[in-house]
């Protein structure tokens, strides 16, 4: 049997997620379940909700990693709910268990993650037009060792097709 592929997708919370951002990560949740690939997020609301929202309709398989002890905060579009009772550090369990990100909008959670996927090695997209952190990042490196180009895209849809096509030259 052949491992599925993870897709780590995070990104604004309740909190800063705007109706077009949450629209962008419906779009992204459904092109990862068209895909094939797991969806990973953080479990909860906003982006995370969004994304797990499209991947559902879309009929694919949600994990939400969520940083309480028990699983009932997470959003009702979770298959797999895993508490991991870490708090804020459950940022570098969902960098590690994606094989890839991609970046929607975002905040300081989600540079917090970021950074963790960046020290890791692991491919990171993010798309352009979503604001925060995305936006900020798109393109560019997060420090001098380059471990990783954060490559700017412009739709759900080529997020996913990059981050595939970068997770599959690894």
């Amino acid at each position: 049997m052949t491992k599925k592929i993870q897709i780590l997708i995070i990104g604004h919370n309740q909190n800063g997620i705007t109706p077009k951002t949450e629209k962008i990560a419906y779009e992204t949740g459904m092109e990862v379940a068209k895909s094939g690939a797991v969806l990973i997020t953080g479990g909860l609301e906003g982006v995370m909700k969004a994304a797990s929202h499209g991947a559902k309709d879309g009929g694919g398989i949600t994990v939400g990693i969520i940083p309480q002890n028990e699983p009932s905060p997470a959003n009702e579009y979770c298959d797999i709910v895993i508490p991991s009772g870490m708090g804020l550090a459950r940022d570098f369990l969902n960098a590690l268990s994606g094989d890839g990100v991609i970046i929607i909008g975002g905040g300081a959670g989600t540079l917090s993650e970021t950074c963790a996927a960046y020290m890791h090695n692991k491919p990171i997209v993010a798309i352009k037009n979503s604001g925060g952190i995305a936006e900020k990042y798109a393109d560019t490196y997060l420090d001098h060792r380059k471990n990783v180009l954060i490559t700017g895209v412009s739709s759900p849809k080529e997020a996913v097709k990059v981050l595939l096509e970068k997770i599959n030259s690894v």
